[in-house]
């Protein structure tokens, strides 16, 4: 699944990820620092992923510009291809968090953007 594979996130797609460190992993727990680009935003944040591949992939945001977002991303198979559901808690902080006032519709847009680039890489 292209979307736990964490340490080749700035390589598949630099322009939202200028860096990515994994710090641990044990087992389908992965502890990841991450530098993202969200649309206008940059944020840092240490992300804890969980997968139940091929099923369930989630990110809770355990510190950071976010610390408090989750995010779950559910696979259901369909008989012409795979149907994600995505439900997104986004928390910002600070001035980020202003800006979220203004541009919700503009945070759900960039974040489609970045999940439709993964799928994109994943057909090919």
């Amino acid at each position: 699944m292209i979307l736990s594979d964490y340490e080749n996130y700035q390589k598949l797609l630099p322009q939202y990820f200028p860096s990515v460190r994994v710090r641990s992993v044990r087992g389908n727990v992965s502890v990841v620092e991450e530098h993202m680009n969200l649309g206008s935003l940059e944020l840092l944040i240490m992300a804890k992923h969980v997968t139940e591949s091929p099923i369930l992939h989630e990110v809770f945001v355990i510190g950071g510009d976010a610390k408090g977002s989750h995010i779950r991303q559910e696979f259901v198979e369909l008989s012409k291809g795979t149907k994600i559901i995505v439900d997104v808690d986004l928390k910002l902080k600070g001035k980020m968090k202003m800006s979220s006032l203004f541009g919700k519709n503009k945070f759900e847009e960039d974040y489609t953007k970045i999940l439709n680039d993964f799928i994109k890489i994943a057909e090919n």
